[in-house]
């Protein structure tokens, strides 16, 4: 039976799923500085509409020219974000005023909710200053986290995942190090999208028709080459960095390809074969997606599904971990036994002669 707080917690992990979506929006549709301010956008609740707000917002910010559809585009990610933190703070404050009940988390949703308040100063950082690939990557990072808790926590409070049988120490540590692999891809999936690498090659399998064209893989991962003052709208990365980038990208999700097979064919030889299903339903979606990216384009709708599916092998990799890590916990519960009801003691004679 789910216990209290369930409903929100899943309501919150729905609208992180949107927060998500919307925030690649956002990156794909070059809409990072679409508000040149934050948290309101030329100093206004909304994006100026009116004549005389625009002309306001002119004389507030003269070397950004309001771009109406770029600024709502921002504006809704910012709002669908901050109702977010809102239903986590409430979350939070739940959790606090049940932490008496037993099965009650708490730590969790005070991580979340730490988590939600790094994420709006990283909001904040993204706009000031100027969609500096370091910060960008850390607020999607950020996202994905926020998502991950969320729906860890929807499974904690659930109540209705059925007990596994004990899992091998091995296989529980080799999906543990999947989980941090696809993190890893991940995150330079998001140095692809802060750099604007993803369409540095344009054919597949090859790369300018090359297994290995010419890339520049230390001006590429240099972290202290990218400096806090210019506008990375765009990026600043010339061709052979942005290729060293994207080609990494794709060394990874070979990577984690190979790793995630081998995990489907482990959790099928334990039994699992929902889970090992799940996985390579997610992968090969998420595989599919990558490689219409670069042989399409990039077309937003397909950029916007390849970040979704990213998050939804990383919610399959936390489900595995959990699931797995949950069963020896369920195994080394003692089984309750039923308790017999006391009979009665006999009752005592005392017959003559009879010895005390």
């Amino acid at each position: 039976m789910a216990r209290p707080g369930y409903r929100l917690a899943l309501f919150a992990t729905a609208l992180a799923v949107v927060v998500v979506l919307l925030g690649a929006y956002t990156r794909l549709t070059h809409a990072g500085l679409g508000c040149p301010d934050w948290p309101g956008c030329y100093g206004f609740l909304g994006v100026p509409m009116s004549e005389q707000a625009q002309s306001l917002a002119a004389e507030r910010f003269p070397d950004a020219p309001v771009e109406v559809h770029k600024g709502w585009n921002e504006m809704v990610h910012r709002y669908f974000a901050g109702s977010l933190g809102l239903v986590i703070l409430a979350l939070a404050v739940q959790a606090l005023r049940r932490r008496g009940e037993p099965g009650q988390p708490v730590k969790l949703p005070l991580l979340l909710l730490a988590v939600v308040i790094a994420q709006a100063l990283f909001g904040m950082w993204t706009v000031t200053l100027q969609l500096w690939p370091q910060v960008v990557t850390a607020h999607l990072l950020g996202g994905f986290t926020t998502l991950s808790l969320l729906f860890l926590l929807c499974l904690r409070l659930s109540g209705a995942l059925a007990p596994l049988p004990a899992a091998p120490g091995r296989l529980r540590a080799f999906a543990a190090f999947a989980l941090l692999l696809v993190i890893g891809q991940i995150t330079l999936g998001g140095w692809v999208s802060s750099n604007y690498a993803a369409v540095a090659c344009t054919d597949f399998p090859t790369c300018h028709g090359e297994w290995w064209p010419r890339m520049d893989f230390t001006n590429a991962f240099n972290l202290t080459h990218h400096d806090i003052g210019p506008n990375y709208l765009g990026g600043l990365l010339y061709g052979e960095a942005r290729t060293a980038i994207h080609v990494t990208h794709r060394l990874g999700a070979l990577s984690v390809t190979l790793v995630l097979l081998l995990l489907a064919a482990l959790l099928r030889r334990n039994g699992l074969h929902h889970l090992a299903g799940l996985l390579l339903a997610a992968l090969v979606l998420q595989i599919a997606l990558g490689i219409a990216n670069v042989v399409l384009h990039l077309p937003l709708a397909v950029a916007v599904a390849h970040n979704g599916g990213g998050a939804a092998l990383l919610l399959v990799l936390v489900l595995i971990n959990y699931r797995l890590r949950a069963a020896p916990r369920q195994a080394a519960l003692p089984a309750r036994q039923p308790q017999r009801p006391l009979s009665p003691a006999p009752a005592r004679l005392d017959l003559p002669g009879a010895r005390p």
